[in-house]
This record gives structure tokens, C-alpha cells and sequence, in this order.
């Protein structure tokens, strides 16, 4: 049966049909409708699936499901993978047993990312077999065989899709599930479980005999074609071969092309026949040139007399398109090609990001600016690093998940004072906890203020620990972040962002504390409120009252507030508002009230 999915989905129901039985993941753009797909449809296949608490912890559940016999499934975007790295350089040292597959959904261009790491690298580093689909069809071919691949080979297998394999939609034939692996059944064998030195001696020349028999099993593989004919050669891996055959299309080049899924290891044999009977090269990969490093080693070791091309004419950063491999192309093949650049006469009106109409965290970082203005604000990953946009302005640093609290307490010991880091309530959860515990233990002198909107609220609204309810809907225990860092020795209060007046008077005292102060600002995402409700209050502006100041738009940048240039008179778009009542705090004419 055929279905209209996206690519995200598409590995989802790869997964299913592979008889994945435990899925763990933490939500991350573009990675997070892979396991809230899943979850959805949970019950009816009886798998098990968690929002873990970080990218380390899923992918340890996801290892402990392996070696009990299971099949299992972790997902994260790229930058996950760097917190989960410490378990995965050696798990393929002890290996697996239930199948198990790694996706890390790469991000070229920073759609939604701090960096545009290639985790092909990992592959590489760690000698983890990699699949890298074109389509969301693939996607579910190759998801649902990678289990398979991961048991015969006893290594997890990762699968790397980017933001555009992630997020396209297309028909995708689904097909019948197979069955779950009967289980648990957990072997006890100290030799490839327990990684001390003498263990780890013997386990590093069987894992590169299983990368070696991954690299066979790849010289065969269904995902590997070649197609057309000519003189010159184009290797496109990934999505990048759906713009390689596009672009090869439009050109109405006489090429051969070489289409790979498997980028680790590299199918050796098949590469070198594909590239000695050709002149020249192209290789097209998105980002790195980690393919066309590898097919120029392997030309040097044949002796061939290839021209080979790649990051000389195919951009090394940024998302590749079918107009940007068409030009790399035609600049190798001396093929003219009309542009079509993109007309500039309509002048669009910027459209900066903002933080939502009545986003708590906007009231929290207008605090913060009336007792902090000028003290270093570190923050953290999350809605809230739009509070580096004017005219909040109240975000100086941004690293990873978890350094707000890190870099302030480095800052705090190299001499600064009143420094506050700012980090959400799943971030907190993620890898906030241990430089929290650093600085009480350290005795570093900041102020965390904890944005806790009841949600995972960037990625989609995934739950966490502190929300109450699993990724089924299940009911669970919530963890009290106030409790939490009372029980840590840090001085905490919990306010009610929206109520400036009590917020501003707990950050001064935060402030003057010596120490380490934590301000829970709990508030629930404006988005699981709606608009405003029957029982909510509206606000109007007195236009009577109002000056024109605009000091409401200019130190709260809510959406839902406009300037009428012709009255010069501050208005409030009714559709947008959702009776915060924040602005009618901060107007100094009370002119803006309830009706």
C-alpha cells in the first residue's frame, strides 16, 4: 500500500516493519517525528518508546534492549551524537545482539542547528556501518534492513539522513511488519560486555573483521546502482543523488552515475571498476568531503590517471540544491547552463524570529533585563536563545545543551559578577543537572534561572521528566526542578514569570544572594494555552491614555503589539493576543488594560 509520508515518518515505519521492539530518542530538529511517529502507532505494535533524558541515556536503553536479544531503534539529530559519543566508541568494540540502529539526522545549513558537523566522521571514528538514503522510500527500505545488517554483522548500524531526506515527503510503499525478536534473552559474556583494558585488546581486531564484512556485504548491496553511460563519472551519495539526476537531466550530460547508500565502509571493489574506465570524476556528498577523500585514495593505490573532482566545484558548506550541483557540474563537463537567479524586485518585510505571543519567556527575560541589564547572560539551546533578538537582547553566550550554567560558572571563577544563565526546563533535565551540581560544589557565585514552560516545547512538545506523561501518553512521576536543586543546596524560588512586579523582586534577591540561586519560572508554553480562552482576560489599548511611547513594543517585541503610524498610538491585533497581561504591566501610562 502506497502512503503520502515524510522521510522522518518513513524511517518510523521502517523501523516497525524491521520488528523494532524498544525505541529511544531525545526530540532534536531534524530527527523528532521519527519516534513521535512511532509512538503513535506503539500499542498497536507493541513497541516500547521513550523521550529519554539525553542523547547518552537513549542510546544506553537502546544497547541494554540490543543485549537483551531485542531489535531497537535510537534517534537524535548530529549534535546528539556528541553527547552520546562516550557509549558509542565502545559499543563497537563489545558489539551487539538484537539488531540495533543509530539515526542521526544531520542538518547542513543550520536549518535548526548550532553547527553542520558531518557525522559520517563518527562512522569513520567509531567503524559504525552507515546507510545514508536518497528518498523517503529508501529511508524505509534502508531502516527496515539495517536490523538485519546490525545482526549479521554484530555492530549497531547508523542511518544518515539530513534536514531534506528528513523533512520531503513522497509515496512510499509501506509493506507487511515482521516479527519481533522473542526475548529478553541477555548472554552473559564478560569478554565483549565488560570493556577493561584486557577485554578491549581482543575486541579491537574483531571489530575491524566485522567492518571488513560489512564492506562485503556492501559490495552487494541493493542501494548501490549505476546507471547511464559516458566517459565521466558522478558519484552522488545520499539525497545528493536525487540532485545529481536532476541536475544531470537539465544539462543533458552523457554521464555514468553511481548512486551509494552505504558511505561505511565504502564498497572498495565497486568504486575502483566504477572509476578506472573513466577520465573524470565528479563526486557530489553534502558537506565533507568524506566520500571523495576515500575514492582519491583509492585512485592513488591503483595508479590511475583520473581527474577527480569534488569540493573544488560542489560547495563544502551549506545545504547542497539541484541549481548548486548543476553549476558544479557544468563547470567540470564546460557545459553552458542558464541561471535563474532568484528575482529581487519585491521587497519582502523582514521577518526576524520571535518568541510567541505570550511566551512566558519573554516576561522572564524582561526581568532579568530590569535587575541584570548589564551583566553577562549565558543561555542555552531552546526557544528561548531567541532572547538574544532585540528587543530582549538578553543573551550573551550559547554553546550546546547544558553550558549555560557550565560557562557561567567559568565566568563567575574568572572574576565576573551577577552573571545569570538561563536554561529551559528539558535542558535541564538533558545536561543541566551536573554543572549545577558543579556550582554548589565549587561555590561559584550565579543566578540559573530555569525557563520551565511544562514542555519540550521547540522541537514539538514532547514530554520530560518534569511534565508527568511518557511519549505514549502514559502517566509517570514528575520530577520537581525546584525540589531538585533545594536538594543540591542552591537557593531556589518559583515564580510566575507573568507577575513582573513578585519575578523582578526574586531576581534581585537572587542577585544579592551569595552563591548559587536557582528561579524556577514556571508558566505553561504560550502554544498548550491557545489563544485566549472565555474565562481569559482581553486587553485594548486607551487610546485616550496612550502617548505613543511605544515602550510596550520596545522592551517586550511581542508579535501581538503594532504601531498605527497614522494615530501614532500603540494597538494590540486581537488574533495573536493571548491575554498575558504582561504588556499592560509594563506600559508606564496605564494605558493599556482589561476590558
Amino acid at each position: 500500500m502506497k502512503s503520502l509520508m515524510m522521510g522522518n515518518e518513513a524511517i518510523g515505519r521502517g523501523a516497525i516493519e524491521g520488528g523494532v521492539s524498544i525505541v529511544s530518542a531525545y526530540p532534536g530538529t531534524p530527527s523528532s517525528e521519527i519516534p513521535a511517529y512511532i509512538a503513535d502507532h506503539a500499542h498497536e505494535h507493541n513497541v516500547f518508546v521513550e523521550y529519554s533524558t539525553n542523547e547518552k541515556v537513549a542510546l544506553e536503553v537502546a544497547i541494554g534492549a540490543s543485549w537483551s536479544g531485542l531489535r531497537a531503534l535510537v534517534t537524535m539529530k548530529h549534535v546528539g551524537v556528541n553527547v552520546a559519543a562516550d557509549a558509542l566508541m565502545s559499543l563497537t568494540y563489545t558489539g551487539t545482539d538484537g539488531g540495533l540502529v543509530l539515526v542521526s539526522a544531520d542538518d547542513p545549513s543550520c536549518h535548526s542547528s548550532q553547527n553542520e558537523q558531518d557525522n559520517r566522521y563518527y562512522a569513520r571514528l567509531a567503524n559504525i556501518p552507515t546507510l545514508e538514503p536518497s528518498s523517503p522510500q529508501e529511508a524505509l527500505v534502508m531502516t527496515r534492513e539495517a536490523f538485519a545488517l546490525s545482526e549479521d554483522v554484530g555492530l549497531p548500524v547508523m542511518l544518515r539522513p539530513t534536514t531534506r531526506s528528513c523533512h520531503c515527503r513522497a509515496d512510499v510503499e509501506t509493506g507487511e511488519k515482521l516479527p519481533q525478536n522473542e526475548g529478553p534473552a541477555f548472554e552473559h559474556d564478560i569478554t565483549h560486555k565488560v570493556t577493561i583494558p584486557a577485554h578491549a585488546r581482543l575486541l579491537h581486531p574483531e571489530l575491524l573483521e566485522k567492518v571488513e564484512r560489512a564492506r562485503e556485504l556492501f559490495e552487494k548491496s541493493p542501494f548501490n546502482w549505476i546507471e547511464g553511460h559516458g566517459t565521466v563519472g558522478v558519484i552522488g551519495s545520499g539525497i545528493s543523488y536525487a540532485y545529481v539526476k536532476e541536475a544531470v537531466s537539465l544539462l543533458g550530460a552523457d554521464v555514468e552515475v553511481l548512486k551509494l547508500g552505504t558511505v561505511h565502509p565504502l564498497p572498495k571493489d565497486l568504486i575502483t571498476t566504477f572509476i578506472t574506465s573513466k577520465e573524470k570524476i565528479i563526486i557530489v556528498e553534502e558537506m565533507e568531503p568524506v566520500v571523495e577523500e576515500q575514492v582519491k585514495a583509492f585512485a592513488y593505490d591503483l595508479g590511475l590517471d583520473v581527474d577527480i573532482h569534488g569540493k573544488d566545484v560542489i560547495p563544502r558548506m551549506g545545504e547542497l540544491t539541484t541549481t548548486r550541483v548543476k553549476a558544479g557540474l557544468a563547470q567540470v563537463l564546460s557545459i553552458q547552463h542558464e541561471e535563474h537567479p532568484v528575482s529581487d524586485d519585491v521587497v519582502l518585510p523582514p521577518r526576524p524570529p520571535t518568541l510567541c505571543p505570550g511566551c512566558p519567556h519573554r516576561a522572564t527575560f524582561y526581568c532579568i533585563n530590569k535587575v541584570a541589564k548589564k551583566s553577562i547572560k549565558t543561555s542555552d539551546i531552546g526557544c528561548y536563545t531567541l532572547g538574544v533578538v532585540a528587543p530582549l537582547s538578553a543573551v550573551d553566550t550559547t554553546l550546546c545543551m547544558g553550558a549555560s550554567i557550565g560557562v557561567a560558572c567559568g565566568l563567575a571563577a574568572a572574576g565576573n559578577k551577577g552573571v545569570f544563565a538561563t536554561i529551559g526546563d528539558s535542558t535541564f533535565f538533558h545536561t543541566g543537572i551536573p554543572p549545577l551540581i558543579d556550582a554548589v560544589y565549587n561555590g561559584h557565585d550565579i543566578n540559573v534561572v530555569v525557563l520551565d514552560n511544562r514542555t519540550t516545547a521547540m522541537t514539538g512538545h514532547q514530554p520530560h521528566p518534569g511534565t508527568g506523561w511518557t511519549a505514549t501518553r502514559r502517566e509517570a512521576p514528575k520530577i520537581d526542578i525546584a525540589e531538585l536543586c533545594i536538594s543540591l543546596g542552591a537557593y531556589t524560588q518559583v515564580v510566575d514569570p507573568q507577575d513582573l512586579d513578585d519575578t523582578v523582586e526574586a531576581m534581585k534577591r537572587a542577585r544579592d544572594h551569595e552563591g548559587v540561586s536557582v528561579i524556577v519560572a514556571m508558566r505553561p508554553c504560550a502554544l498548550l494555552v491557545g489563544p485566549i480562552e472565555r474565562d481569559a482576560e482581553h486587553f485594548e489599548v486607551d487610546t485616550e491614555t496612550c502617548n505613543g511611547c511605544k515602550a510596550c513594543i520596545k522592551q517586550l517585541g511581542c508579535p501581538a503589539l503594532l504601531f498605527d503610524e497614522e494615530s501614532k498610538k500603540a494597538e494590540i491585533d486581537t488574533l495573536l493576543c493571548t491575554g498575558c497581561g504582561v504588556c499592560a504591566q509594563v506600559c508606564p501610562f496605564n494605558a493599556i488594560t482589561s476590558m
